[in-house]
């Protein structure tokens, strides 16, 4: 903060469906756009075009950005039905592969397309769906950002990139986000959130949507993060899941049960809860956000979770849950290695029931 009132010589800019390029000047000049006929007294410079529409199996261009820059402000909404079928993504200085592939609620730790408000310095998610992202993410030589309608149906999307341009960021690291899921996670396996990032950098952010397919409590086990030359042993163990997210004794006030909380840095501020029909299982939302305690690495990191509940005898009980991880890092170069591309059904939520039919509407049935 003590740097906010440091004068520097650099300009802010701007892309939204109201200025597609963020150029100086650029914005409002629509005439046309999806609020072309809501604005039809009025003309141009009145809200004319907010929004986009993204057709299923389109990728669309948010923004792209030329030369040097850095995106300091990334606000987004849409459908709450459409938090997990939209992949977002983000390639810096031209390259071809992306540096964050992360389904679209998943960035804004919401990973089961339930609002849950956020309060958190490097994201916030505001009533209803509004989501905001913080992470800086420079680039020497070209930004672009995409997302792709995964689903069969249109999707409309309102969005605004802030960014600043004038600057020198040659020492700072680009932005990387990677998201894995692992359902069911295989029994006496770990959870593996990044595997073999090659470079220089520091892990900044951890977000976890957390299903639980058992009874009891299932966040005994230990983050670990592989530092360099780690092999079979980490340098950073934790001691369970609640305390690698701040809490403690399972999350469990008394008399309250599991408890939602959301804090600058970390917190639990989804706990969806069984409804005694078709949600049968628990499901969590968590994030851990290392800003003030990044944890540096200088040529290679891993990440992995562990998934213990209990049984007799004061016994761990490896799980089988549903666990899906997006991870935040900066790092010395614009690719690394990464997972391979989420598939419709990989991002699927298998949460609550499917739409009863419609008997009357059905087509008649055809002759044999």
């Amino acid at each position: 903060m003590n740097a906010i009132s440091r004068l520097r010589t650099v300009q802010t800019r701007s892309i939204s469906p109201e200025n597609f390029d963020g150029s100086a000047g650029g914005g409002g000049r629509a005439t046309e756009g999806t609020g072309a006929s809501c604005a039809r007294d009025l003309g141009p410079g009145w809200k004319i075009s907010p929004s986009v529409d993204i057709e299923p199996g389109a990728t669309f261009t948010l923004g792209e950005i030329e030369g040097a820059g850095r995106i300091t402000h990334f606000w987004i909404t849409t459908h709450k039905d459409n938090w997990r079928t939209l992949l977002l993504r983000a390639y810096w200085d031209g390259r071809d592969e992306p540096a964050v592939e992360v389904p679209y609620g998943d960035f804004f730790c919401h990973g089961w397309g339930e609002f849950a408000q956020v309060n958190s310095q490097m994201v916030a998610s505001n009533p209803h769906g509004g989501f905001n992202s913080y992470w800086p993410m420079p680039f020497q030589n070209g930004a672009r950002l995409t997302i792709e309608n995964t689903s069969v149906v249109p999707v409309r999307v309102y969005y605004q990139i802030t960014y600043e341009i004038g600057g020198d960021y040659s020492g700072e690291g680009y932005f990387h986000a990677q998201w894995r899921r692992s359902n069911p996670l295989e029994y006496l396996k770990t959870h593996v959130l990044l595997d073999d990032v090659v470079g220089a950098g520091h892990y900044v952010g951890t977000y976890l949507a957390w299903g639980v397919n058992s009874n009891g409590w299932w966040g005994e086990g230990e983050m670990k993060f592989y530092l360099d030359d780690d092999d079979e042993y980490p340098t950073i163990c934790g001691t369970g899941t609640e305390d690698y997210f701040g809490g403690a004794w399972n999350f469990d006030v008394p008399g309250k049960g599991y408890t939602e909380f959301s804090t600058p840095y970390l917190g639990m501020p989804q706990v969806i809860r069984p409804d005694g029909l078709y949600v049968s299982q628990q499901r969590f939302g968590l994030y851990r956000w290392h800003v003030s305690d990044p944890i540096h690495f200088a040529t290679r990191l891993r990440v992995e979770v562990q998934a213990l509940g209990w049984r007799s005898g004061w016994r761990y009980l490896p799980l089988r849950d549903d666990i899906a991880s997006t991870s935040v890092f900066y790092l010395d170069r614009p690719t690394t290695n990464r997972p391979a591309t989420p598939s419709a059904d990989d991002l699927e939520i298998h949460l609550g029931a499917a739409p009863v039919p419609d008997l009357g509407a059905q087509p008649p049935r055809q002759p044999d």
